[in-house]
């Protein structure tokens, strides 16, 4: 007689163990919520107080400069000491750690002379209405590496990586005035001071005292300097370090630049030049 077959036992299925919970990356996790915005805006106004003073700050000078609790300032220096964003001296005092200096550090590797002052150039132009430029220092002359030109029929222009004299050109004098004496003295050396108009200042004490001018006022100007009827205004690009790095320049003929807009115009050259040392990450040398 057949027997019945065995009805089949189903197995039953384990439930899965919840994987366990992973821990936070550090850096990366971060807490939404408006607290923890607030400390995150702090925590960066505090690195910047402590990046603007020469030799770190207390715990008390930092609490009075932020108008924040001891308490708070405090917590936020210990996060940001365990992240390696701040340490403290052997005074206690505190100072900006080496992994901001590595993030700083980044930014500076990235950036781009050309592509930074570029939108500035253009700006200076719409606003002056003439060409303006852009140069450094090499092998002791002005070489320009970037121009935007005016729309003006009768205008300046040049072929990028042209030169220039030092002391005969607007953006090689504001580069010049920017410089301690001994840089000058130095630059000076490989070319000397060759005359190219009758306006020409060709000697060095005649250099220092418009290099000393230029420092009062801000601005440089070539005068018929390198070319006859040409006028420049000039001022100079500032580097990480306080030190000149490059300089911009309007030029145009004499006729549109007229000594009555030179003072304005040189103001406006000042202040573009100021916004492309900010842009760029550079200062003004702390005197």
């Amino acid at each position: 007689m057949p027997t019945k077959p065995k009805p089949t036992r189903l197995a039953r299925r384990s439930r899965p163990k919840p994987a366990p919970a992973r821990p936070p990356v550090r850096g990366r996790d971060v807490p939404a919520g408006a607290g923890h915005t607030q400390a995150l805006s702090r925590g960066l106004a505090l690195l910047e107080a402590l990046a603007g003073t020469e030799g770190g700050a207390t715990l008390t000078a930092i609490v009075e400069r932020l108008a924040l609790p001891a308490p708070t300032a405090h917590r936020l220096l210990a996060t940001l000491e365990q992240a390696g964003y701040v340490q403290q001296g052997p005074g206690g005092e505190w100072l900006v750690g080496v992994r901001a200096f590595r993030v700083g550090s980044a930014f500076l590797d990235h950036r781009n002379l050309v592509v930074g002052a570029y939108p500035h150039l253009k700006r200076l132009m719409e606003q002056s209405g003439e060409t303006t430029n852009l140069a450094v220092i090499d092998d002791g002359e002005a070489v320009f590496v970037e121009q935007v030109q005016c729309r003006e029929l009768m205008r300046m222009s040049t072929k990028l990586g042209a030169r220039a004299p030092l002391h005969a050109s607007g953006v090689g004098k504001a580069m010049l005035a920017a410089m301690p004496d001994g840089a000058v003295d130095a630059a000076l050396a490989r070319r000397g001071l060759a005359g190219h108009t009758a306006r020409t200042v060709t000697s060095r004490e005649g250099l220092a005292l418009e290099l000393a001018a230029i420092r009062g006022r801000g601005y440089a100007i070539d005068d018929e300097e390198h070319a006859d009827g040409l006028r420049c205004v000039a001022a100079p690009i500032w580097d990480e370090n306080g030190e000149p790095w490059a300089a911009i320049s309007l030029a145009g003929p004499t006729s549109r630049i007229t000594p009555a807009r030179i003072d304005a115009l040189g103001r406006l050259v000042q202040t573009i030049a100021d916004d492309v040392t900010q842009a760029l990450g550079g200062h003004r040398p702390r005197r």
